[in-house]
């Protein structure tokens, strides 16, 4: 067996004179030499907490109660409790209806070593378990490094896209900021526009004057230079004819046609009174003309 640790069993009884019975009983066993074992206490108690101390570090607790009811439920109560603390329980399966004390000890040396072996079968069955559950425990271990990893590729990623977004929420509000700005300018051109658009439309909705230079218009009318630019002056003034402005050597009017219709008017006046311009406005003061 090399210098390894004997396996360690503990033997819980009800009382003092289960103890003397187990341990008549076992001077017969060699379960040092055969199996690398060693019992090293029989603990009587019915109390949870004493079973506790007494039971902790052993690699196998056998639980030799009674068999009677009483016997039983102490016996489920212990490896309840005891569950935790220790390598592996076993019940001892005593004949029903004798107290530990009155059992052939032949009987209870078998019973021991029957526990112990159904303690090592039970042992290698929960080897596969054990070794399935430390494959598990290894993949798991594996995906946790995976997952890890993985977590702080996202976290990296979700670094990078929170920093993205802070400067895309920057510049979106750089943008907002000269939107609102080009809207007001916006605004501000549509009123102006619409200002002048109604500027415009009032200039459409007026007659503007036409302006010619009376020279040249007389010209144009009767094909002779103009003498006497000061009687149509005076005679302008005079009659104050509408939509007609003459002065400065021109004459404004809403058509050509209709300044020349003027002059017109004013050349017969001439014809028909051949006089000095004096004579002429002598004529108007009168109220002759």
């Amino acid at each position: 067996m090399g210098n390894k640790t004997p396996i360690d069993v503990r033997i819980i009884v009800e009382g003092a004179s289960d103890v003397e019975s187990i341990s008549k009983a076992m001077r017969n066993i060699a379960l040092g030499a055969e199996y690398h074992i060693t019992i090293s206490s029989i603990i009587p108690t019915t109390s949870s907490k004493i079973a506790k101390k007494a039971v902790m570090g052993a690699d196998i607790v056998l639980i030799a109660t009674d068999v009677d009811a009483p016997g039983r439920e102490l016996a489920e109560k212990f490896q309840k409790v005891l569950k935790d603390e220790v390598g592996h329980i076993e019940r001892m399966k005593l004949p029903f209806g004798h107290d530990v004390e009155y059992i052939d000890p032949f009987l209870i040396q078998n019973e021991i070593k029957n526990a112990i072996i159904r303690s090592g079968l039970t042992s290698i069955a929960n080897i596969k378990l054990y070794r399935d559950l430390e494959d598990k425990l290894k993949e798991s271990e594996l995906n946790i490094r995976n997952l890890s990893e993985e977590n702080n590729d996202l976290k990296a990623a979700n670094d990078d896209i929170s920093n993205n977004s802070e400067k895309i929420s920057k510049e979106n509000a750089k943008l907002k900021e000269k939107f609102e700005s080009l809207n007001e300018k916006h605004g501000n051109l549509k009123n102006k526009f619409a200002a002048m658009k109604n500027e415009y439309k009032t200039i459409q909705d007026k007659e503007l004057f036409e302006v010619f230079p009376i020279k040249e218009l007389w010209k144009e009318a009767f094909d002779e230079e103009l003498e006497f630019k000061e009687q149509i002056y005076f005679i302008s003034n005079e009659f104050k004819p509408e939509n007609l402005v003459v002065g400065q050597n021109r004459i404004a009017a809403l058509t050509k046609k209709d300044a020349i219709d003027w002059l017109k008017i004013i050349r017969t006046v001439l014809i028909f009174y051949d006089s000095k311009i004096e004579d002429l406005k002598e004529e108007f003061d009168k109220g002759k003309i």
